[in-house]
């Protein structure tokens, strides 16, 4: 890897906020896509590996929380850090996509609040079988 290129592999590592919104999480994956990953895979690549890492994320959900065991070989999966780094993964491909297709996640996202505060205002307090009187 050339002098140039390793610098600039560097500083979009560095360039790494601790506090991150989603406008800057998005400019953040675009800058390591564009330096250090070379380019973005196309749309449908893209889908596909998000499905993939949904798979991934399930597959230690179902072990972690639900009735399935790790295999002994997993069993160092069993811990926090592990589905901290699946999320991740969900949540990179999810913004990658977003790049690509022009979309504006903050703004998606605030969208998405206001749609369901006004579609659902009544709807889950209504449901009983989310009442604090509910058997989980």
């Amino acid at each position: 890897m050339a002098i140039e290129e390793k610098q600039k592999a560097q500083s979009a590592t560095t360039a790494i906020q601790t506090d991150i919104t989603l406008k800057s999480a998005q400019a953040q994956v675009d800058q390591w896509i564009t330096t250090v990953g070379v380019r973005y895979f196309n749309e449908l690549t893209n889908l596909g590996i998000l499905m993939e890492e949904v798979g991934e994320l399930s597959r230690l959900m179902v072990r972690q929380f639900g009735e399935q065991s790790f295999k002994q070989k997993e069993a160092h999966l069993n811990n926090k850090e592990a589905l901290s780094d699946e999320l991740a993964d969900v949540l990179w491909v999810l913004l990658c996509l977003a790049n690509q297709t022009g979309v504006d996640l903050t703004l998606a996202l605030q969208k998405n609040f206001a749609k369901k505060s006004s579609r659902d205002q009544d709807r889950h307090k209504n449901n009983p079988a989310l009442s604090l009187d509910a058997k989980s």
